[in-house]
């Protein structure tokens, strides 16, 4: 088996792969790269049993075989090359031979055979969508998915697609982002959990890309194929909760206001609120929001006055302002509107402009009692 590939290619595609190797395996070949060769087609993929990730990539050869490389190994002697082409030979002593323009690297390989195969996704539903809309959909919902291993449905990503759009939910029980597409639809309804580790891969090789992705399906498992890679991992059991339950419909005080110059006042301001609580006080009354912060136990406190617009009655409620912050970052918005009914029901955050058509945003922020 032997193939000649340009050294920065193959470690452009080995770099968005070894994202899937996780740094301490029960196995000792999922450290390694499957290199599956078909004359001039290379298939590389990486497993974490979870997931497993593929691509394919063109190269020079008249061979076929398999073989599985150690990935850690590869890539950093791939870092260390300017382009030019390496000469990959599988030689009979157990070793693959690597030359290049000033010199000749042995590493040891193991059987291909016995890599995980990837699963095989029997009867599944099928929607296209570009891959800029889902990596957009990806950044704007996982920051607020949780991390508790003991509710593991909350610590992915919900899929909602249907005839009528696609919805995407992440929540943590504190925070809540909702985010609706209008503007792609599925051929059948279906939902199902992403878990956030093959989220987070496809978010940083789609983001900007024109080309389709194809999204599979099925009770168990979930495929993604775009470009030259393919995308399986396992989906996360159980049933998500009732967002909808949770999200308050009637808010009669809404308050808008400059998304960055209310995201700095809250960053500067929080600096002095109390290490535990994050608590901060938002007090509104006429156009006039006053955020203040307090921490008892070593006498810091500030205060910061914004003129904003707000329709409703003057009321002061409290927000923990980690979850504030993290929110108003997620926004590309110029300004948004914050809806509230009540100091102890969950307040809403929605951008005023910087949408596309048929793209919907809401974000729910649980309150924290305030200490009078």
């Amino acid at each position: 088996m032997k193939f000649i590939v340009s050294s920065t290619y193959l470690l452009k595609q080995l770099q968005v792969l070894g994202g899937v190797i996780n740094s301490s395996n029960t196995l000792p070949i999922l450290d390694n790269f499957l290199f599956e060769l078909d004359h001039t087609k290379l298939t590389v993929s990486a497993s974490d049993l979870e997931t497993t990730m593929s691509s394919t990539l063109d190269v020079e050869s008249d061979s076929e075989g398999s073989v599985a490389i150690p990935a850690r190994l590869l890539l950093d002697t791939l870092k260390t090359f300017p382009e030019q082409p390496l000469t990959f030979v599988v030689e009979e002593n157990n070793t693959v031979e690597i030359s290049s323009n000033h010199g000749k690297y042995a590493l040891a390989y193991a059987d291909g055979a016995e890599f995980p195969k990837a699963v095989a996704l029997e009867d599944p539903s099928k929607t296209v969508i570009l891959g800029d809309i889902l990596a957009n959909a990806i950044s704007k919902t996982i920051f607020a998915a949780g991390n508790d291993d003991l509710r593991p449905v909350m610590s992915g990503v919900f899929f909602q697609f249907s005839t009528e759009g696609l919805t995407f939910v992440a929540t943590d029980a504190h925070k809540l982002v909702k985010y609706t597409r209008e503007d792609v639809n599925a051929s059948q309804v279906a939902e199902f959990i992403m878990p956030k580790k093959p989220l987070n891969l496809l978010k940083g090789i789609l983001a900007g890309s024109e080309d389709e992705v194809a999204i599979e399906y099925n009770d168990s498992n979930a495929k993604f194929t775009f470009d030259n890679s393919v995308l399986i991992c396992r989906l996360i059991d159980g049933k998500y909760p009732n967002y909808e339950a949770v999200i308050p419909k009637e808010n009669p005080n809404k308050l808008s206001i400059d998304r960055t110059q209310f995201l700095n006042s809250v960053r500067r301001v929080s600096i002095f609120s109390n290490k535990t609580t994050h608590q901060i006080r938002l007090k509104i009354a006429g156009a006039e929001l006053n955020i203040s912060a307090e921490d008892v136990d070593y006498s810091n406190k500030a205060e910061e006055r914004l003129t904003c617009d707000y329709q409703g009655d003057d009321m002061q409620i409290g927000f923990n302002s980690r979850f504030l912050t993290e929110m108003l970052n997620n926004l590309s918005s110029d300004d948004v509107q914050l809806e509230m009914s009540m100091p102890n029901r969950a307040g809403i955050l929605t951008p005023v402009d910087g949408l596309d058509e048929g793209e919907h945003i809401t974000m729910l922020v649980m309150p924290v009692m305030l200490n009078s």
